[in-house]
C-alpha cells in the first residue's frame, strides 16, 4: 500500500512542477453576433383536403416478362364504400395463383383463392459446378524467435528509488 502511494506522490509532484504535460482542453471560440430582429411570418392557412363521402377510382396493372418468367396482374374499382378486385401471381411451384375480392360495410373483406398449373417457360440458371480441391501438402519451418533489446528510458523526474518485488 505505501508503495501505491509513494508511486502516486511522484507522479503528483512531476505534474506539479511541469516535468508532466499536463492535460490540455480545447473549447470552441465564443463568436458574438449582432443581435437580429425576428419578425413574425404571416401564418399560412392549411389546405384542407374536402372530404370525399362516395369515392370512386379504378386502376390495374399488367407483367408477363419472358425471360425471368415473372407474370403478375391485378385490377381493382371502388364505387363509394364498396370495392371489387382481383390479382393473380405466378407462384415458384408452377401454379398460377388468382385471388378475387370484395369489400363493403355490410360483409366485410371477403377473397376467394383459386390455384392452377401453368406452364411458364422460366430462365434457367446454370447448374452448379461441382469443385474438388486438390489436397495441399504443408510443410512448416521452424521459425527462431529472438526477443529484441529491451530499451530504458531516462526518469522524467528524480525522485525515491522504486523497488519491485
Amino acid at each position: 500500500m505505501a508503495f501505491k502511494f509513494i508511486v502516486l506522490t511522484c507522479l503528483v509532484a512531476a505534474a506539479s512542477a511541469g516535468l508532466v504535460p499536463a492535460a490540455v482542453s480545447y473549447a470552441a471560440p465564443a463568436y458574438h453576433t449582432a443581435p437580429v430582429a425576428y419578425a413574425a411570418a404571416p401564418v399560412a392557412k392549411l389546405a384542407v383536403e374536402e372530404y370525399d363521402a362516395h369515392p370512386q377510382y379504378s386502376f390495374a396493372y399488367d407483367v408477363q416478362d419472358g425471360l425471368t418468367g415473372d407474370s403478375k396482374s391485378q385490377h381493382e374499382t371502388r364505387d363509394g364504400d364498396v370495392v371489387h378486385g382481383s390479382y393473380s401471381v405466378v407462384d415458384p411451384d408452377g401454379t398460377k395463383r388468382t385471388v378475387d375480392y370484395t369489400a363493403d360495410p355490410h360483409n366485410g373483406f371477403n377473397a376467394v383463392v383459386n390455384k392452377e398449373p401453368v406452364a411458364v417457360k422460366v430462365a434457367k440458371v446454370a447448374a452448379p459446378v461441382a469443385y474438388h480441391a486438390a489436397p495441399v501438402a504443408y510443410h512448416a519451418a521452424p521459425v527462431a524467435y529472438h526477443a529484441a533489446p529491451v530499451v530504458h528510458a531516462a526518469p522524467l523526474a528524480y525522485s525515491a528509488p522504486i523497488y519491485h518485488h
